[in-house]
């Protein structure tokens, strides 16, 4: 995981911490700090949160909602992608399992990209590690639930955006065995030799369980990646469920 101290703000912050805690929180959450051109349309919000007028929290919940974030990350990635990068943004850590993404999945479709980072947002695990003033950052944790959760997130903190692509989440790709660099995801070199059997009744029904998760702009990508998998990692998918 990075190194890293938390950066908190408070009633008695100076202007210039601030201004620092507002660098952090772009660094966090965009990846990346605002182009010239991105900072009109954001400057009311910045104001409230550099006159102390909002904390962190409110700052997140209204920046997640602006055309920047939404125009960076939710229109350009799979449900199950933009779900994982945003928990990366607002809780510093991957995806625990598929529990919770199809649970957050069902946020995501019926409240849309505001209602779900809300929901991240107003969490008990978000107020318990981050409050309302503290930036989020990269967690490491005392226990994890298992050592794949441990491996997901240090692989998910430490990837730029669209490393590793923009449709399938860490968690399918690495127990897929997929390599996934510069934005592509490809089988291992060792599995080309291995030929495609055709997928069973049960198998065809977890893969359409992912490609349901995914948005329609991104089923052919995935369908002509999921069609080329071999016997091995299709039995890997089996196990996803």
């Amino acid at each position: 995981m990075h190194d890293f101290t938390p950066v908190t703000v408070s009633r008695r912050s100076s202007l210039e911490e601030r201004q620092f805690a507002l660098t952090q929180i772009y660094r966090q959450v965009l990846e990346r700090q605002l182009y010239m051109a991105e900072r009109q349309s954001v400057a009311a919000l910045e104001k409230d949160f550099l006159t102390d007028k909002i904390g962190v929290r409110r700052f997140l919940k209204q920046f997640a909602c602006t055309d920047i974030y939404r125009n960076q990350y939710y229109d350009k990635l799979s449900n199950v992608k933009f779900m994982e990068v945003c928990f990366k943004h607002f809780l510093g850590r991957a995806i625990a399992d598929h529990q919770e993404m199809k649970a957050y999945n069902e946020i995501l479709l019926k409240q849309g990209c505001g209602g779900f980072v809300t929901a991240i947002l107003d969490s008990e695990e978000y107020r318990k590690a981050f409050g309302c003033f503290t930036v989020p950052y990269p967690r490491e944790q005392t226990c994890y639930r298992s050592p794949e959760v441990f491996l997901e997130s240090k692989f998910l903190n430490e990837e730029h955006f669209g490393q590793r692509g923009h449709s399938i989440p860490t968690m399918y790709w690495r127990q897929l065995g997929l390599l996934c660099r510069n934005g592509v995801c490809r089988r291992p070199e060792a599995h080309n030799a291995v030929t495609a059997n055709a997928v069973d009744r049960e198998g065809t029904n977890t893969i359409e369980t992912l490609l349901h998760l995914l948005k329609p702009d991104d089923v052919g990508k995935a369908k002509a990646l999921l069609t080329q998998l071999s016997a091995e990692e299709r039995e890997a998918l089996l196990a996803l469920r």
